[in-house]
């Protein structure tokens, strides 16, 4: 399965999108640096360190001609960029933000907001916000390109309905990547040992089930696996979603997946 924690590449048409800047990014980085010069355009869903950690060993930040637009919110003091500093400052890192060779821009978004990003020929993605539920906050988005949509929402814990917001912004998806760390029980603290999980900000692979049969999803994506679970226990949650939701797979390291 795989043990980076999240980053996830899209592309449409000549847009490249990477979604979150977790360690995953590093190895993706090492594959972009055989297409250079690009244009990239990177979403946090949130900047909790699983999600960020990556970012000082993207390697074609160091490079210049190559340009990066990023995106995220002011979820609690500070914005994108100035985390995104923070956790290259001295002594953490020995390179800091402002000495790297790309050309960077940093555009802070709000709930609800649509961006059009050129994918070439005249086409455009369309990437529009929401938000979800997590300790201090945290984004999802729906990209819209060709006629297909992909969904992306991680880190986000369900409520005793299903998430009104979240239902909106997946109504009709070709692809849903949704928050699946925990089995029912696991959630429930009734097993594994770890007590309950209510309150952690994350979901299940059931309540992801049911968001993806309400939203009319075609494919849903089980993302953010618990790093207590091995690679059996993963398959085995991707199983008993399959009896809710047919069309499921679990996300690992390298899936490919085309809509």
């Amino acid at each position: 399965i795989g043990g980076n924690t999240s980053c996830v590449e899209l592309r449409a048409g000549k847009a490249l999108v990477i979604l979150d800047g977790g360690t995953g990014l590093r190895l993706l980085g090492q594959k972009l640096l055989k297409e250079m010069p690009f244009t990239a355009h990177i979403f946090f869903s949130h900047v909790h360190w699983d999600h960020i950690q990556g970012f000082p060993f993207f390697a074609p930040a160091f490079v210049p001609g190559n340009t990066i637009h990023l995106y995220g919110g002011n979820n609690v003091s500070r914005t994108l960029e100035e985390t995104l500093a923070g956790q290259m400052d001295y002594p953490s890192f020995p390179v800091q933000l402002g000495q790297l060779g790309s050309k960077m821009a940093f555009k802070d978004l709000h709930e609800g907001q649509v961006l059009e990003l050129d994918a070439g020929n005249g086409e455009k993605l369309r990437v529009t916000t929401g938000r979800g539920n997590h300790p201090n906050g945290v984004w999802a988005y729906r990209l819209e390109y060709g006629g297909k949509t992909a969904v992306y929402a991680t880190d986000t814990e369900h409520y005793s309905v299903i998430d009104p917001r979240l239902l909106a912004l997946s109504k009709d998806a070709d692809l849903l990547i949704y928050d699946s760390q925990y089995t029912p029980e696991e959630y429930a603290g009734t097993a594994g040992g770890g007590g309950s999980k209510v309150g952690w900000g994350h979901s299940t692979i059931e309540e992801a089930a049911k968001l993806a049969t309400a939203a009319g999803a075609k494919k849903l994506v089980l993302f953010h696996h618990d790093p207590l679970q091995n690679d059996a226990a993963v398959r085995e949650k991707e199983r008993r979603t399959r009896e809710w939701f047919p069309n499921s797979v679990a996300a690992h390291e390298g899936l490919t997946l085309n809509v």
